[in-house]
């Protein structure tokens, strides 16, 4: 821990009951329960300060214009993540906008989630499955490993705030990577071959594990088509790009793929480099750590206003919301107004004007809506793929829903891990770097942006109608008939252009 305030804030989280789930497997605690034990609003512990006056702090609570910071507000500059990629300490006596905050805390190349912080659990040998009995014994056998795995890291080095997690990936390897092979090579051969390469981009590979897969399968099933296979990986981790390298180079087997490879190590946001041929584009888990804007509305009048966060100079952090979008955010508001036309879709702004005007006519009401957070730094990315990549075929699974989350439309988890266990909490404004902030993707929204950005038709299905199909599901099954790489994720699409 690299400051007093980072100890403060995990001794704070020490004296309150952990909620106990996983970042991707399903979980059993309410979403109140967690509300309940998921400890202070901005998740840092902060000294008592004087009193203003009611009113202030009334606003305050309802996260509209502190009257005690605006002054702050007023004269403090404001910065943008991309500015902030060169310092080293978390910044103070400034203001940003919530998705710059965000992109900050997670990828921050000094203080960020995961650039410093995160490790990516691998279970060691793959499982089993057909010699496991059911799935309350492939939790039991996951726990354990668990267990293994970071009682090896604690013998190197010893860390009650490590953030551990893992993803489907490595759970479910080999059959995983296999699956999204599967695909490739049969639509690349029907669509492509052989008068183009089998040209691969993976964002965000976490350990490598999904490209070693992949290409192990299409070297052993078909050797004409790996002759012709290349595969870059695009990772904004420096400690992740160097980890992927280390595992292309850990066996004779996955040595010999080295020359397919190619790692390139920048966020997928500064690409300028403009790649007509036929690829296949790969973001497994990532969209849920895009940065997203908040919004919240006027009740009254309906009109947007953007969420900004002070940071003042103790490092607190306070919501203040401006009536003029920044063009980001005013272009994803017209995008999806055009591309979702008729289309229903959560929002604050769904309930009757009537009965959102008596709402908040009440004494005590806020003064503004729920926040919206809109994923604008996807809309970017599809943007990207769309003047960048012009023959790309996007593959994407991510979640559709998740449990636990922040109050607000399309709002995120936030959590962190202390002594080995999970911590919600209740807001995004926490210290930046030691919470993972992930979002779930409205995929019906988000397929009609992404034609109206790119021209390219799309298929949404399940994450078990996807696997269903091109998984060798044979080898997932337990003895009791179930299905773990089937059963679990449901609450996880897939989508991909067609």
């Amino acid at each position: 821990m690299d400051s007093p305030a980072v100890n403060r804030l995990f001794r704070q989280l020490a004296t309150h009951k952990f909620c106990h789930s996983s970042r991707y497997a399903p979980t059993t605690v309410s979403a109140q329960q967690c509300r309940q034990q998921s400890g202070q609003r901005y998740a840092r512990p902060q000294e008592k300060k004087p009193k203003t006056t009611i009113e202030s702090n009334w606003q305050q609570r309802t996260d509209h214009f502190p009257l005690n910071k605006s002054d702050e507000f007023k004269r403090f500059p404001t910065v943008t993540s991309d500015a902030l990629r060169g310092r080293k300490e978390r910044p103070k006596r400034t203001k940003m906008l919530m998705r710059d905050f965000i992109e900050d805390s997670l990828y921050n190349p000094h203080y960020g989630y995961f650039s410093k912080n995160v490790t990516i659990f691998s279970p060691g040998a793959p499982f089993d499955f057909n010699r496991i009995a059911d799935e309350p014994e492939f939790n039991r056998l996951m726990g354990e490993r668990y267990t293994e795995f970071e009682d090896k890291l604690d013998e190197k080095e010893y860390r009650e705030d490590r953030q551990l997690w893992h993803t489907p990936t490595e759970l479910f390897r080999p059959y995983y990577g296999e699956a999204i092979a599967r695909y490739m090579v049969a639509n690349y051969k029907l669509t492509l071959y052989p008068y183009h390469d089998l040209v691969i981009y993976e964002l965000g590979a976490g350990n490598g594990t999904l490209m070693l897969n992949i290409l192990d399968y299409i070297r052993r099933v078909d050797p004409e088509v790996y002759a012709r296979t290349k595969f870059r990986i695009i990772e904004v981790s420096s400690a992740l790009a160097r980890l992927q390298d280390h595992h292309l180079h850990s066996s004779a087997a996955s040595r010999g793929h080295a020359e397919k490879v190619e790692i390139i190590n920048k966020s997928v946001f500064d690409w300028n480099a403009y790649t007509p041929e036929p690829c296949f584009f790969v973001a497994m888990e990532v969209f849920d750590n895009f940065a997203h804007d908040i919004i919240r509305y006027d009740p009254e009048t309906e009109q947007p206003m953007q969420g900004s966060v002070l940071i003042d100079s103790d490092g607190d952090f306070y919501e203040f919301y401006d009536r003029t979008l920044d063009p980001i955010a005013a272009r994803y508001l017209r995008v999806r107004d055009a591309a979702c036309h008729g289309r229903q879709y959560a929002h604050p702004l769904r309930t009757p004007p009537w009965l959102r005007q008596l709402r908040h006519s009440l004494p005590f009401a806020p003064n503004l809506t729920l926040p919206e957070y809109i994923p604008t730094r996807l809309m970017q990315f599809f943007n990207i793929l769309g003047t960048k990549f012009p023959a790309h075929r996007l593959i994407t699974s991510d979640f559709h829903s998740l449990p636990q989350a922040t109050a607000g439309y399309n709002a995120p988890v936030v959590q962190t891990r202390y002594q080995r266990r999970t911590v919600l909490v209740r807001t995004p404004l926490v210290q930046q770097g030691y919470f993972d902030i992930l979002f779930p993707t409205d995929f019906n929204v988000m397929e009609d942006i992404y034609r109206a950005i790119t021209g390219r038709l799309t298929r949404v299905m399940t994450h078990e109608d996807f696997f269903q199909r091109w998984a060798d599901v044979e080898g997932t099954e337990m003895l009791s008939g179930e299905n773990a790489m089937l059963g679990w994720y449901k609450n996880a699409s897939v989508m991909v252009t067609v």
